[in-house]
Formats: C-alpha cells, sequence, structure tokens
C-alpha cells in the first residue's frame, strides 16, 4: 500500500497500498455478501482497467488532499497506477520491481516488489489469493447500497490500521485507508473493465534521462 517530501507524497499515492488479481468467473449471486465478492473478484479477474479518485480525509474530518488518474492490473504481480492531477506521478510494477516516478521532482524509486505490496491496500484489490493469509476479514454489511468488507493487516506495523471496501455486483467501488495517525485516504473506482486487454508494456519502466534514481 507506503519521510521526506517526496516520500509523503509517495505515501498519499500509495495509500492504496503500495500495494492487487481479478478474472472471468461469474459475478457472486445478488445479496452475496461482502467477503464473498471480495474474494470472487480476487480469483476470478486476471486483468482490469479504470478510473480513480482520491480524497485525504484528515482526523479533524476536515478535507486534505485530492487527486485523480487511470490504474490496470494483470494478475499475478502488475500493475500501473498513475496519478494525472493535480499533479503527476507514477507507480508501476512488472511484479519483480516496483518503481515510483516523481515528475515534478524528477525522481524515480526502485524497490523490489514483494516488499512493497506484501500485506497492503494494494495486495486487497491487485493481489493475488494471499487475503486471508495477510488480513482478518470481517463483514460489515450494507451501507450506501454497498456491501462493505474490513480487513484488517496481520502484519504489524504494516503503516496502516485498517482498510474498508464497498463492492456491488461483484466490482470493488469505494475504498478507505486509515492511517495510524487517523487520517482516511478514500477512493472511488470508475468506468472499470474487467478481464481487459492489457499489454507488456504497460508495466514496464524506464527511468527517462535526467530524473535521480533511488533503490
Amino acid at each position: 500500500m507506503i519521510l521526506s517530501a517526496s516520500l509523503a507524497r509517495h505515501a498519499r499515492a500509495c495509500a492504496i497500498g503500495m500495494a492487487f488479481s481479478l478474472g472471468a468467473a461469474a459475478t457472486p449471486a445478488f445479496g452475496a455478501g461482502a467477503i464473498e465478492q471480495l474474494k470472487s473478484f480476487s480469483s476470478s479477474t486476471k486483468s482490469a482497467r479504470g478510473q480513480f479518485s482520491q480524497q485525504l480525509v484528515k482526523r479533524s474530518g476536515q478535507p486534505g488532499a485530492a487527486a485523480k488518474g487511470e490504474f490496470a492490473f494483470s494478475r499475478p504481480g502488475r500493475f500501473r497506477w498513475e496519478i494525472q492531477s493535480p499533479y503527476q506521478q507514477l507507480i508501476v510494477t512488472d511484479g519483480s520491481k516496483l518503481y515510483f516516478y516523481d515528475k515534478d521532482l524528477k525522481q524515480v524509486t526502485v524497490r523490489e516488489a514483494g516488499d512493497v505490496i506484501s500485506a497492503t491496500p494494494a495486495a486487497v484489490l491487485f493481489g493475488g489469493a494471499e487475503l486471508d493469509s495477510a488480513f482478518t476479514l470481517k463483514d460489515e454489511g450494507e451501507k450506501d447500497n454497498l456491501q462493505w468488507v474490513e480487513a484488517l493487516p496481520k502484519v504489524a506495523d504494516s503503516g496502516f490500521d485498517r482498510i474498508r471496501v464497498g463492492l456491488r455486483d461483484g466490482l470493488p467501488m469505494q475504498m478507505e485507508v486509515q492511517d495510524a495517525f487517523g487520517q482516511v485516504n478514500r477512493f472511488t473506482f470508475t468506468r472499470i473493465s474487467r478481464n481487459a486487454a492489457v499489454t507488456d508494456s504497460e508495466f514496464s519502466f524506464t527511468p527517462p534521462p535526467g530524473v535521480d534514481v533511488i533503490r
């Protein structure tokens, strides 16, 4: 899912984890619980693309930074998370290396993908079949026409306290990530294309000339 100025921005961009395997199986039956829908999405969606908006809510309840962009993933282990406004940042992994590119800062951070994705918010949506091993799941019922599931990390010092995912018709529509300071990053997902065609080039990255590379 995730501190110098660049890492703070990195954390906001990656609150969704730094961190996502979905496919063509049947959509859960009408009325299915949130845990069933989330597990079905994880096991049956091999690839997807869509758009997201992100809103930080401070502990006081006041709104903080907002952003929006596009995402794509292909299981296992490949995803692309691109913030397009109000600044430009890219998080992309081919399943081996994870790159975080901040265009304004002209900086690329490179990490081993497994070190970042495992047991993070990103793993809840874009990871493999490790949900039960990495998280304690709790069905929270229906609210705002969505079925909600809570995911609590089993690993200490994960960087966040809990995740809530709101699903409808077998697709994640919203996600909330609460950190240890009581702040909540709220994500809304739209235009989700399930099992969409994706290419290898979408998950590869070469640092542009002239940028600082931090490993």
